[in-house]
């Protein structure tokens, strides 16, 4: 990014940057997106510390601009915004084949919306009003996903091509583009074949680590969606009462 393209996007009336004297030295950027001024506000003093740099959007107009200008390592993303929905945003992203992580924000009357952005390809959620701490324990561990998978192995199923490592995932020939959850979830499976995996221990190790509570709804989504993407309804079966398997070619 030159200077001049710097500056330019620093007078812009919806964008606010912290950090940015020192933004190519950060590892992570983090994007919010929330026109509640006071609460945004709140959110970059929580989320910034010397490893990221946080840019704020009020409106879908600048988050597009700032996301696909960029290379965010996180969105945060309210879900109703002054010109628009914020899963529309969600729609758009994945869309475009990106995978960056994304965490929806969203009001209590919004349980619909929130199924609905996990199925778009939302990673996870956070309902208002929420904790810091919360949150800031949710964005540790999208970001700590967001890392190259330490895997060297291709793995080959069928008609299937999981390269972990560069994060390729084929079925057919066709490429698949995943989430970053889905990635995880997916590693999961096939590190597993045979096994039943519990439906705690996969939100455990998806979502939380076990510090956080998420409703089982959200791994009922991700599971679903990453059958349907690959196309796998013989594979990943669901083993009613305990969890979930994917199943060996020779079972």
């Amino acid at each position: 990014m030159t200077v001049n393209v710097m500056l330019d996007l620093i007078q812009h009336p919806n964008i606010s940057y912290y950090g940015m004297d020192v933004v190519m030295q950060k590892n992570f950027q983090i994007v919010i997106v929330e026109d509640d001024k006071d609460l945004c506000a709140g959110l970059c003093r929580a989320l910034k510390d010397e490893t990221r740099s946080i840019v704020s959007c009020e409106n879908l107009k600048s988050a597009r601009e700032q996301i696909f200008l960029t290379n965010p390592s996180l969105i945060l993303l309210d879900i109703n915004l002054p010109d628009g929905n914020g899963l529309d945003l969600v729609k758009e992203v994945r869309g475009k084949n990106l995978s960056y992580p994304i965490i929806l924000l969203s009001a209590n009357d919004t349980d619909s919306d929130v199924v609905k952005g996990l199925e778009l390809g939302a990673d996870d959620y956070v309902t208002k009003p929420f904790s810091l701490s919360v949150l800031r324990a949710r964005v540790n561990t999208q970001l700590r996903k967001n890392e190259p998978i330490a895997s060297k192995d291709l793995v080959s199923i069928g008609d299937y091509s999981f390269d972990f490592e560069r994060m390729v995932f084929t079925a057919c020939g066709e490429e698949i583009p995943l989430s970053k959850t889905e990635q995880r979830l997916l590693k999961m499976f096939v590190n597993n074949q045979g096994i039943t995996l519990s439906r705690d221990d996969l939100i455990d190790r998806l979502w939380t680590d076990g510090e956080e509570y998420v409703d089982e709804n959200a791994l009922s989504v991700v599971v679903k969606r990453l059958r349907d993407k690959l196309n796998a309804k013989d594979y990943i079966k669901t083993v009613y009462g305990l969890g979930y398997m994917w199943v060996k070619d020779n079972e």
